[in-house]
């Protein structure tokens, strides 16, 4: 089958790309972060520092990890080092709800005893913020592997951080609010959480070998089905290497006996067929009407597979 290693590779390398410059971009800003929020004397800011601080660690193992999983195939590692992008998915999810539960480990008790920070540098600060973290937010949100999905929820995260302390600025202008500060963050901080748990299952399962699209995987079947000679399909096993490669493995039974020409045919009709699908790997056996699976028959309706 054809690989698309061309498109693959050009899908890389604009990933790596964003992820250096998401991680330069966030690693300056922290710096600024922690003096800013020193100078104002804001809590809230230099909780958004150490924050940023993880999420900048975060940033630079996901690209690490994105420019290792290029690396080709060897005898050891047969399907190549994708799957250590999926393994940073999954890292930078368990990070991000851990600085999420302590975000609002630290908001929660200043409900009840919020301090008024210097508002100037706060709404200087939170513009800054805004501008920054939305631009690489941007940048992210191009992405199609989940590495780059579960490190745009850090980034919307901060986004939403600083909108929160934008409002919070201009309000503190005008009346003396400091709770205000808390509030918002702590419902901004909720509303990711969420979020990110919810990318967190989706990692967990690919991580496990779940089907990534149980639609795809059913279209897969009917596309296969409807090629001549083909009279049943089972063992189909649909599974990712990153939440964007696809790797598919399936039993195809002929309709009946056939001449050599006909063989070739049939797999050539397989080779197109499948070929808008742009699976990483694919390994497909055929099998004689008459002959038995060597792979058993106990695992077929465990594997989803219908006759």
């Amino acid at each position: 089958m054809r690989h698309h290693d061309h498109a693959h590779n050009h899908s890389d390398d604009t990933s790596s790309r964003r992820l250096g410059l998401v991680f330069f971009l966030n690693v300056g800003f922290t710096l600024i972060e922690f003096v800013g929020g020193l100078l104002t004397n804001s809590t809230a800011i230099l909780a958004d520092a150490v924050h940023d601080l993880g999420d900048s660690l975060a940033i630079g193992s996901a690209w690490f990890l994105n420019r290792q999983g290029r690396k080709a195939a060897t005898r050891e590692f047969t399907y190549g080092y994708r799957r250590l992008s999926l393994f940073g998915a999954l890292i930078n999810g368990l990070v991000l709800v851990g600085g999420s539960l302590w975000v609002l480990s630290e908001a929660i008790p200043r409900l009840a005893d919020p301090v008024m920070p210097v508002t100037e540098g706060m709404l200087a600060l939170a513009l800054l913020g805004v501008t920054v973290n939305g631009f690489a937010a941007y940048r992210l949100s191009k992405g199609k592997s989940l590495n780059e999905k579960v490190l745009n929820w850090h980034l919307l995260e901060d986004v939403l951080g600083w909108v929160a302390v934008l409002i919070v600025s201009i309000i503190l202008q005008f009346v003396d609010w400091p709770i205000l500060d808390p509030l918002l963050s702590i419902g901004f901080t909720l509303f990711i959480l969420v979020n990110v748990i919810r990318n967190l299952w989706a990692t967990g399962k690919l991580f496990i070998q779940a089907v990534p699209d149980p639609a795809l995987h059913d279209e897969i079947r009917r596309t296969l089905l409807g090629i001549e000679h083909i009279s049943e399909v089972h063992h189909q096993h649909l599974w990712s290497l990153d939440g964007e490669h696809h790797v598919l493995t399936v039993h195809l039974v002929m309709r009946d006996s056939f001449p050599l020409e006909q063989y070739l045919a049939t797999k050539i009709a397989v080779a197109d067929a499948l070929e808008p699908y742009q699976l990483a790997h694919t390994t497909i056996e055929i099998e004689l009407p008459a002959e038995f699976c060597r792979d058993s028959s106990d695992q077929r309706l465990s594997a989803g597979d219908h006759h």
